[in-house]
């Protein structure tokens, strides 16, 4: 049974994930973003195919999560990117640390309560 523990969390990652996309193209087009930007997470993105590509999934992953469909696959592929997220906020730049931690909050939350989807990538001998 699904509720607000479910929801909440869900539609918080899923409006995070589609602002932060959003934000990426300003950069992207050269606009002003409406969102501070982390310096040292943009000079990562010295290609701009690289910032294309992780703002898109961003986008579409968002939009997955608040319409509530392929929760799974939008989380697995989340993954990474929060895991840069947060490993680029704690080693080297703390002004978004507490935002960094709290995404890792709700994504690891996520993660867990659809932590039945992902048991069988992690079976040693899968069945055929």
């Amino acid at each position: 049974m699904t509720n607000i523990f479910t929801h909440l969390p869900r539609l918080l990652l899923g409006v995070i994930f589609l602002i932060a996309g959003v934000n990426g193209y300003f950069v992207i087009f050269g606009l002003e973003p409406f969102i501070v930007t982390s310096p040292e997470a943009m000079a990562l993105f010295e290609f701009k195919y690289l910032l294309i590509v992780e703002k898109s999934l961003e986008i579409i992953c968002g939009v997955l999560l608040l319409s509530n469909l392929f929760v799974p696959l939008a989380l697995a592929v989340l993954s990474p990117i929060v895991a840069n997220i947060f490993l680029l906020h704690f080693s080297l730049d703390h002004s978004l640390l507490l935002a960094a931690i709290i995404l890792i909050i709700l994504h690891g939350y996520m993660l867990y309560y659809y932590r039945n989807n992902f048991k069988s990538i992690l079976e040693k001998k899968p069945s055929q």
